[in-house]
């Protein structure tokens, strides 16, 4: 498989012109950095994953079946929206730096934030609710 289309002049357009939408070439370092926050937004959204696999397989003994089920969902749903999110972030981020732009603001720390705060407040309710 190519990766590149003719476009329509006939000629080929790299698939690294169409994502990037050209610009100058930034210093390596800096791509480099970029593409290492990518790498640890898709680590965080791997252990979300685990987090969420991990509280619906082995939570049985201590939370009821819809909490269980609450806290796995929004850990799954979390990690979906990271891994996803991180790709368009890294894109975002890189266009930026090739067209000497302001960077993007980072909207995948705020989803991270509050998917993290709503997990813990159903374990705050769940931890008040259930004197042990």
């Amino acid at each position: 498989m190519s990766n590149t289309r003719p476009d329509d002049s006939g000629s080929r357009m790299p698939l690294s012109v169409r994502l990037l939408r050209g610009g100058e070439e930034p210093d390596p370092r800096f791509t480099l950095a970029n593409e290492r926050t990518f790498l640890a937004w898709i680590r965080t959204s791997l252990a979300l994953l685990a987090a969420g696999v991990a509280v619906e397989a082995f939570m049985a003994d201590f939370f009821g079946p819809e909490l269980r089920k609450t806290i796995s969902v929004l850990l799954l749903f979390l990690a979906l929206a990271l891994g996803g999110g991180s790709f368009f972030r890294w894109l975002a981020v890189e266009r930026s730096m090739r067209h000497s732009i302001p960077l993007p603001l980072p909207w995948i720390a705020p989803i991270l934030a509050a998917g993290g705060s709503l997990v813990a407040a159903a374990m705050v309710v769940f931890v008040i609710a259930h004197p042990t």
